[in-house]
């Protein structure tokens, strides 16, 4: 396809950044990547991988003449980066991120890039691992990208960016920053909350070993296992970003939740039928648009 950007830069190249590189090298072979990283180690592998066309030894080098900057780093780093390559940036540049949080990022960005094209992006996709080697070109495919362009934002620009991404695979979904957030603590960001407290509390029983956890896992706890095994830095940054919608969804569940055990301990089976098969429906959805598969026992190998 002819590229809708000549040359973009990755700054943050892990998980995500590494993916965008590698799915733009895919679908977009004639773009100029450039890339930089905190990490040392970091920018070493990813020249060794050759997921940019150059390696930056810093946030400013590496945004110069790029028509698109895509901030793949923490929520709590977004404000310092961006400062860091402000002057830097090209006339007429587009910055965006993939950061889970996007009323705050907008924010951020707003106050550090003052009259800079800023189109907040959250790619809805993910693994639990991290690291450059971590990323994989079909990360995007078939998975939502919701964009949230502050208020007054040229569409052409949103117009762009919504290509940019369907061209990496995505589909695409425009919303406001503020409902996006809410969105997303619904889906992702409480259910993390809850893999982290559960995991959390199996390990601090003291009549129940590490090692009896470990050993006699179902798949429900390995499930859990899995999503709180994702980094710590990039959650501890959302949960503080999106800490009031966080906050409302917490109260809502913890009232459902007080709902469900005073109908254990009434013995009220209807009720938990009830709930259960309701549930069961919402799976079905999640399979019927495609944001899953029905594979037996969730696809694990046996």
């Amino acid at each position: 396809m002819i590229p809708l950007f000549s040359s973009v830069t990755i700054i943050g190249l892990g998980l995500i950044g590494s993916s965008i590189a590698r799915a733009i090298r895919l679908h977009m072979p004639d773009v100029r990547l450039s890339g930089y990283d905190a990490s040392a180690t970091v920018r070493a592998r990813a020249a060794e991988l050759s997921l940019v066309d150059d390696v930056a030894e810093r946030a400013g080098t590496a945004v110069r003449g790029s028509e698109l900057v895509i901030l793949c780093v923490p929520i709590g780093a977004m404000a310092s980066v961006a400062d860091s390559f402000k002057t830097d940036l090209a006339a007429n540049a587009i910055v965006s991120d993939v950061g889970s949080s996007k009323a705050s990022v907008a924010a951020i960005l707003r106050e550090a890039l003052p009259g800079v094209h800023i189109v907040p992006a959250h790619p809805v996709a993910g693994t639990e691992n991290s690291g450059p080697d971590a990323g994989f070109s079909s990360l995007f495919q078939g998975r939502w990208c919701i964009l949230t362009p502050p208020e007054g934002t040229d569409s052409d620009i949103v117009d762009k960016m919504s290509q940019f991404w369907r061209g990496l695979g995505a589909n695409v979904e425009i919303m406001a920053a503020e409902h996006h957030d809410l969105v997303l603590a619904v889906t992702s960001h409480l259910p993390h909350l809850i893999a982290y407290t559960i995991v959390g509390t199996a390990a601090d029983m003291e009549q129940v070993t590490r090692g009896e956890v470990i050993k006699f896992s179902a798949g429900g706890f390995r499930d859990f296992t899995r999503i709180a095994a994702s980094d710590p830095t990039m959650w501890r940054d959302i949960f503080l970003s999106n800490r009031d919608a966080v906050l409302e969804m917490l109260q809502r569940f913890t009232e459902d939740l007080t709902a469900l055990q005073r109908a254990i301990r009434w013995g009220d089976g209807t009720k938990l039928f009830d709930l259960f098969s309701r549930t069961r429906s919402i799976r079905r959805s999640i399979i019927e648009q495609g944001q899953d598969d029905a594979a037996a026992d969730f696809g694990r190998r046996h």
